[in-house]
């Protein structure tokens, strides 16, 4: 059987395997039983879920799963990710297991399990839950055991909302107007109210989940409307999250998008300014800007650089100690109070620079310059890798002199398709332009 387990969990359309009942059921069990056999007791699961239409029936099966296998469990009800990874820890379950695709459409749904440190499950344990479905799938399951779930929603969502609010300095939001787009999504009933009692005035939109209507056209995939609406509303400030509200990106007064990168230059230099960046480093992905690494650098700030995706940001802060990393997406993970990225927590932190600078959003991300990019795609018979190839290897190192330290080139292979993508960030839109086109040039002789 082909794995299931991608680097975020289980992921794909619901209702088609392995997001079809039976195997959900069978995944349920094969947790329980298997966590059960490592912590040597009974077993205790908390699910939470996002706003989606299928997230009620597979939260079912996935609990008559491990129920029959002896598990305890509860329910967090519609909950953020990072919601769910805290009850988690703070009510000491042995995992925690949130129904959720993110900021995919309605129709996909998937799982993914939290362990009380806030990882995720061990490579090992998931290769042993693919082999329980593999040995069950071809078999009806008999669905035993109690089915009971205990369940105290209020409790939960009342400790997550304390936590986040103590995660911060006390600052207070009076008198600021603030826009947040929920992407109809987990954070729907959660982030305007918590706003709210922090005295801003919210204008909450896409904030009315109906199960379909989720990340359609909305959120931080889309951020469009919520642009429009600062700027009507003449607000502060505006936030979108994704479906599940692990991730935020911001728009200023002025409509103008904060992305992750731009926030981690304005948190990085609050936490530098406060004696809170131990490390004097920052954990970012290569995707993002050689701008923010040129201004990290102007108030000598190393930026470290790791492959596409959270889960190498985690490990990277875990392995240096730093205190901050993220992603472009807006995906901010502080390690010191959560390994989970936590959307709500980032609008927390950057509301807190704007509120105790006193100073707009705009100006908080000065020293920040975006350097134009061009990416550019060629088709590939075979993906050798580049080093081996002089012809591509002497065309990097001229685009790297010609770059001279205030520019970058990525090269890399597509993961999924047969094409080699060249990503060039410089100071000169024309200049990086003709920089890639002609490496695209090179890759396409030397590799077809």
């Amino acid at each position: 059987m082909a794995k299931l387990f991608g680097t975020d969990g289980i992921r794909g359309e619901a209702g088609i395997f392995p997001l079809n009942a039976q195997t959900i059921f069978i995944i349920g069990r094969s947790l329980a039983v298997r966590m059960r056999e490592r912590l040597d007791r009974d077993v205790r699961f908390v699910t939470g879920r996002d706003t989606r239409e299928s997230g009620v029936w597979i939260e079912s099966a996935f609990i008559r799963g491990a129920a029959s296998a002896g598990a305890q469990c509860s329910s967090a009800g519609v909950i953020t990710t990072p919601g769910v990874a805290f009850v988690t820890r703070e009510f000491r379950f042995d995992l925690g297991i949130v129904i959720s695709a993110s900021h995919n459409p309605f129709y996909d749904n998937g799982l993914k399990a939290f362990l009380p440190s806030g990882k995720k499950i061990a490579e090992d344990l998931e290769r042993l839950v693919e082999d329980d479905v593999e040995a069950g799938y071809a078999v009806k399951v008999e669905e035993t055991g109690d089915m009971t779930v205990g369940q105290d929603t209020a409790e939960f969502r009342r400790a997550y909302l304390d936590h986040l609010t103590t995660a911060t300095s006390k600052f207070r939001l009076d008198g600021y107007r603030i826009v947040v787009d929920c992407a109809n999504g987990a954070a729907s009933n959660l982030a305007p109210h918590l706003f709210r009692t922090l005295g801003a005035e919210v204008t909450a939109i896409n904030d009315r989940p109906d199960g379909r209507n989720i990340n359609e056209n909305c959120g931080s995939l889309h951020l469009d409307h919520l642009q429009k609406k600062v700027i009507d509303d003449q607000a502060d400030m505006g936030v979108a999250f994704d479906g599940d509200a692990d991730r935020s990106l911001f728009v200023d007064e002025k409509g103008n998008i904060v992305d992750g990168d731009a926030v981690l230059w304005i948190l990085a230099k609050r936490m530098h300014d406060r004696g809170d960046l131990r490390s004097n480093r920052i954990i970012a992905t290569v995707m993002s800007n050689i701008g923010l690494e040129i201004a990290l650098r102007s108030r000598n700030i190393e930026l470290v650089r790791t492959p596409v995706g959270d889960k190498y940001v985690l490990d990277e802060l875990l392995r240096s100690g730093a205190e901050i990393g993220g992603e472009q997406s807006g995906h901010i993970i502080f390690p010191h109070d959560s390994l989970v990225g936590d959307g709500i927590m980032t609008a927390l932190r950057v509301f807190e620079a704007v509120s105790l600078s006193d100073l707009k959003l705009s100006e908080l991300t000065a020293g920040f310059r975006r350097y134009p990019q061009v990416l550019v795609n060629v088709k590939v018979v075979k993906k050798r890798p580049f080093d081996e190839i002089e012809a591509i290897r002497a065309a990097s190192a001229e685009v790297e002199k010609a770059l001279a330290g205030n520019g970058r080139l990525l090269l890399r292979y597509s993961g999924t398709e047969n094409l080699a993508r060249v990503m060039i960030e410089g100071r000169d839109q024309q200049e990086i332009d003709g920089l890639a086109n002609s490496l695209a040039r090179t890759i396409q002789t030397a590799l077809n």
